[in-house]
């Protein structure tokens, strides 16, 4: 192998802080890092804001792990809440499956020039017996010292409650929910709670309800209240997203009542008569997204200075509101943002871009803030990029249907091989962030097109519901669609096109090359390839899915059947290799296993490979190195280069 041959993905991983579940509480940053060699202990660590040469310190000096399981693809894993003061720092730990927590004070003398900021007030206590279940980590605490949080137990979720002066203590199960709940928030004085319920034939972003409660002295709940309203939820489905409480009697959220989750500012003032104060109804802007994981923040911060993410088109912008009334909007470079956290007029979050990876900012619009991010911000952008570009094609029905196209960064080819990428969700999407191994493969020559197939999210809900009881269908077909656009206009080479596709986008992956010609291979990690027993043996959160995805199993069986690539696998002919992990609870590894076979005797160059400490989606860099080692291996033999 030559060395231009060798692998050279610039890996997103280093030895750096990685600045996991970043917040801001009053002036200092909170994250989570892996400490030692292995993946299984962490830390939670702390410095001043905007002190970007100040040395972490940690806060959590035993061995933890700490990790959040809840629903199976968890979200945020601790919480830090500003009280009686203090700061009162929460967090769920896998190894004892239980909660803990710790009060730190800010030290008195001045913390420049020092390494640690905080002072332990009170020594981590173990708040909770072990569970056999999941914590989120969406907690509140009360002024009677009651800590408020949302468990899963046997297929079931709970309210509990937890006495913070007690320690390991059997929880306290305040209420049953009848299904799913989560995003748990409070008003300042926490005796009114809120959170989001869904039914299991759903999932929360295609349908859920918004829930008040109004708590007694001694921490029980005294009066539920659903909120309803003619304007938003008479008769039809609506999602509520990220309900956040800004002041004691006002909560903002969004929802997508109108096709688009737009702002909606809601006064709790009684909550027998919950009033709504201000709508912001914006076509072709997202205040919201899935929630897959829990805690994902788009707004931060309170009444008085209250900071929103919005999705515009392709853009991310940041806005400003004082008073539930906008202030300004200010434009920015990235392409997606996570780790939204607002403290008065202090901003933190983690910025993505086509050509950088997750960099941290801190901004204080005390000062004066250019409406554009990008004039004011530095950003260590990365050489030798192919830029997305994004590109509109007629899909499914002629449907107007969204893609990114990379161009090769070197021409090793008269025409460049197409990869196309189906994205997993199926409600997720390409964004246009920087991927290593889109990278990889234009500094390879390669041309490659990543497709928001009908069904992704971040086109409004219109554009989200085109998946609905035709998940093999609409999908395959957008990228089938695609390929053939750009072979019409003579930008790749029709007899070298692969398709790559991860969990989902593994099912898509297939069944465009069960139904079609366009296709000469296609690359699979942990794919979907059979809807009865993802049906029957998926995970808890996603059991309904199908239901909107494909329809009632008892109704539509012979869907079920027919768009599982399971049951045909005999007529694909072409090359493909798979990677499953062997610890996937998703989708269970045996299902590749069944089918690895028939697929090597069908053809010469397929390959199936798993990993025996993985699971659904790969963690272990050197696997992730190996997968791309072996793709190009794949690709070459395959297409004949």
């Amino acid at each position: 192998m030559s060395n231009d041959d060798k692998l050279k993905v610039r890996l997103t991983e280093s030895k750096k802080k990685a600045f996991k579940e970043l917040t801001i509480i009053r002036d200092t940053i909170f994250w989570i890092d892996v400490v030692g060699e292995g993946q299984n202990e962490n830390a939670i660590f702390a410095r001043p804001f905007n002190e970007k040469e100040a040395f972490p310190q940690k806060l959590t000096s035993k061995k933890y792990n700490i990790k959040n399981n809840f629903h199976g693809y968890g979200g945020k894993s601790y919480k830090c809440i500003n009280f009686k003061n203090n700061f009162y720092l929460i967090w769920i730990d896998q190894i004892t499956k239980a909660v803990w927590f710790q009060i730190f004070k800010e030290k008195a003398s001045n913390y420049r020039n020092q390494s640690k900021y905080l002072d332990s007030v009170q020594e981590p206590i173990q708040l909770s017996k072990s569970i056999d279940g999941n914590f989120d980590s969406s907690f509140v605490i009360s002024e009677n010292f009651f800590l408020y949080g949302i468990c899963e137990i046997n297929n079931r979720d709970y309210l509990f409650s937890l006495n913070l002066k007690k320690t390991k203590q059997d929880i306290h199960l305040v209420k049953k929910f009848e299904n799913f709940a989560g995003e748990l928030s409070s008003n300042t004085s926490a005796n009114l709670l809120s959170w989001i319920e869904w039914d299991s034939t759903y999932m929360p972003w295609e349908r859920n309800d918004l829930f008040f409660a109004q708590i007694d002295l001694a921490g029980e709940i005294q009066k539920i209240k659903k909120f309803s309203n003619k304007l938003i939820n008479p008769k039809k489905n609506v999602s509520f997203f990220q309900p956040y409480w800004i002041s004691e009697t006002f909560l903002v959220c969004s929802e997508d009542s109108s096709g688009w989750w737009n702002l909606l500012f809601l006064d709790v003032s009684e909550i027998e008569n919950i009033l709504i104060k201000k709508r912001v109804e914006r076509n072709l802007t997202e205040y919201g997204a899935p929630q897959w994981v829990s805690g994902i923040t788009f707004f931060s911060g309170t009444k008085k200075n209250l900071f929103c993410l919005a999705k515009k088109e392709n853009n991310l912008i940041v806005e400003q509101y004082k008073d539930l009334q906008f202030v300004k909007e200010f434009s920015t470079p990235f392409t997606s943002i996570s780790d939204f956290s607002v403290f008065r007029k202090k901003v933190l979050l983690k910025g993505y871009g086509s050509d950088f990876l997750g960099m941290v900012f801190e901004i204080d619009f005390a000062e004066k803030v250019l409406s554009n991010f990008s004039e004011q911000i530095f950003i260590d952008h990365i050489k030798d990029c192919s830029k997305p570009e994004p590109f509109w094609f007629k899909g499914f029905e002629d449907q107007s249907t969204h893609s990114f196209l990379y161009r090769p960064l070197v021409e090793n080819f008269k025409k460049p091989p197409l990869i196309v990428r189906a994205h997993s969700g199926p409600t997720s999407c390409f964004d246009g962030s920087y991927n290593s191994e889109v990278q990889y493969w234009t500094s390879k020559g390669f041309f490659v097109s990543e497709v928001n197939y009908g069904g992704s999210s971040g086109f409004g809900k219109v554009y989200r519901e085109r998946l609905n009881n035709k998940w093999g269908i609409v999908d395959s077909y957008d990228c089938k669609a695609l390929a053939l656009e750009l072979i019409k206009s003579n930008l790749v080479d029709s007899e070298k096109v692969v398709i790559f596709g991860n969990s989902a986008g593994g099912l898509t992956a297939l069944n465009c090359l069960l139904y079609g010609s366009i296709f000469t291979t296609a690359i699979c990690k942990y794919p979907v390839i059979d809807l009865k027993d993802m049906h029957y043996n998926t995970h808890r959160f996603e059991k309904g899915y199908l239901n909107s995805l494909v329809g009632n199993y008892a109704k539509n069986h012979n869907d079920y059947k027919n768009r599982s690539p399971i049951n045909f696998i005999n007529k694909i002919k072409k090359p493909i290799l798979l990677f499953h992990g062997k610890k996937d609870k998703v989708i269970s590894y045996e299902q590749t296993l069944k089918i690895q076979e028939i697929l090597i005797l069908n053809n010469k160059y397929s390959e199936v490979i798993f990993f025996e400490n993985e699971g659904h989606g790969f963690k272990n860099i050197e696997n992730k190195k190996a997968v791309m080692h072996k793709s190009q291996e794949f690709l070459k033999n395959a297409l004949s280069i």
